[in-house]
């Protein structure tokens, strides 16, 4: 591809008050305000003093704004360029939005957060969010440590995190999450909470994993429920929450001294082989694994914990630890395996309930969208007002889930990014016509226009029919 005119006599002006860059908010916001978004902050969210009002005008504001790919406070002002104020109105100025958010207290912020599960619950209504949750769906929790760099950042402590496989100390802030997803339907956010830097992984996740059966219940997952965690939440009150919310549960074990005995305790005969159908990276080995065997036997967890102690199935895979020496010829004597162990009152069997637990990973995907997008920075000083941000930033993640939803199966499951690039952040030319009737001129032969089309169509059309 070449320019066609030279550069001499090529000029730019910025001075078209009928053009918008993203065209594809009109659809979302449309949906956003189907589902009730400025309703739900009018009614829960109330922050105090001068900047806490019109708390319905200013959080559709910021999820605009992270559904539009901003990533800090002073990236909201691509609300206001060209024709928005034409498309949309309450639209506020960056300074009047990040007052906004350091004027929440903790207190605010868990009104946001009942917000957030509010609107997702009604955006499972209005659209098809999580395909199959009738029947089977799973709840992954699972925490981030964010990095934060200013000197003056509320919260910010040290606190373990991975970076290419390796465990780091890493100066930050630690965001919990529990999403919601379903064997054919891409994950979205049930519940978000801000911790300081220092905070253990498990620290609240009890009452997080209650909220998010709930959240899960209102969203249509009526069928089984299973909570999968890694085995920084392995402790009575998180397996004790997830059970008496009516969950079945699926953690990793730490390999200690009971858990170790149990394994020997299984006989060989019971181990059976298994290959993956895509190999699986071992950090450990540093090597492709495809090959693995499982065994399961029945283990009582937190025995020493009176009125706690837990009987379910211990499901182990182990994964032949290869010899790399064994090219200079240093044979192995004997096999030698290390264990992976799953504590689960999973009612799959043996291998799909294995299977299952490792697509706890999917968190992670969530994870990387997020930090790709409206948590690319923890924008504020203040700690309430990043807490805030987490908590509109997993409204605008469900929303622009939503919005690929309706546009196409492959939308439904495309990355973030994805959506924004190719159905939000579309040009496009205001045109006036007739007595209020608005025309969106978007470019010729966009590559996405039947999807963007249907968005259109599901978000700006009649309600959908109750199911």
């Amino acid at each position: 591809m070449r320019l066609l005119h030279s550069l001499a006599r090529t000029s730019a002006s910025f001075d078209d008050p009928n053009l918008v860059s993203h065209a594809g908010l009109v659809p979302v916001m449309a949906l956003a305000q189907r589902a009730g978004l400025g309703q739900l902050a009018a009614e829960l969210v109330r922050p105090g003093g001068e900047c806490g009002v019109n708390a319905h005008l200013k959080v559709p504001c910021l999820v605009a704004g992270m559904a539009a790919g901003a990533d800090s406070i002073d990236d909201m002002d691509l609300l206001r360029h060209g024709a928005m104020s034409t498309l949309f109105g309450g639209i506020r100025a960056p300074s009047t939005l990040g007052s906004h958010l350091r004027s929440y207290t903790w207190g605010n912020v868990s009104q946001l957060e009942k917000a957030g599960r509010e609107f997702l619950a009604e955006l499972a209504r209005q659209a098809p969010l999580l395909p199959g949750a009738g029947t089977l769906a799973f709840i992954d929790i699972d925490s981030m440590q964010k990095r934060v760099y200013g000197h003056h950042k509320q919260g910010a402590k040290f606190g373990h995190t991975k970076i290419q496989g390796k465990s780091l100390l890493v100066r930050g802030l630690n965001a919990l999450a529990a999403v919601i997803s379903t064997p054919i339907a891409a994950p979205v956010i049930a519940a978000t909470r801000l911790r300081g830097g220092n905070a253990a992984s498990a620290r609240g996740a009890a009452s997080m994993a209650a909220q998010a059966i709930g959240t899960a219940r209102a969203c249509g997952c009526t069928g089984q429920i299973i909570v999968r965690l890694d085995s920084a939440f392995y402790n009575a009150a998180v397996i004790g929450a997830i059970r008496r919310g009516g969950a079945r549960f699926s953690v990793t074990t730490p390999m200690n001294t009971s858990i170790r005995a149990a394994i020997a305790a299984v006989p060989e005969d019971a181990w059976t082989p298994i290959r993956y159908p895509r190999a699986v990276w071992d950090d450990q080995l540093d090597a492709w694994v495809s090959d693995a065997e499982v065994a399961e036997t029945e283990y009582t967890a937190f025995a020493s914990k009176k009125g706690q102690a837990v009987t379910a199935r211990l499901v182990v895979r182990r994964v032949r630890d290869l010899n790399k020496q064994a090219a200079d010829g240093q044979d192995e004597l004997f096999p030698v395996w290390r264990y992976h162990a799953v504590f689960s009152d999973s009612p799959f069997e043996l291998v799909q309930a294995e299977q299952q637990h490792r697509d706890h990973a999917v968190v992670e995907q969530v994870f990387a969208d997020v930090t790709s997008g409206p948590l690319a920075h923890m924008p504020s000083g203040v700690f309430t007002a990043n807490a805030a941000w987490l908590a509109i930033a997993a409204m605008a993640h469900n929303l622009v889930r939503a919005a690929g939803a309706l546009a196409s199966l492959p939308f439904a499951k495309a990355r973030a990014a994805t959506i924004r690039r190719d159905l939000i952040a579309v040009a496009a030319r205001t045109a006036r016509h007739g007595r209020g009737h608005l025309t969106l001129h978007l470019p010729e032969g966009w590559h996405r226009e039947h999807e963007w089309l249907n968005l259109l169509a599901a978000a700006c059309g009649p309600p959908a029919a109750a199911a």
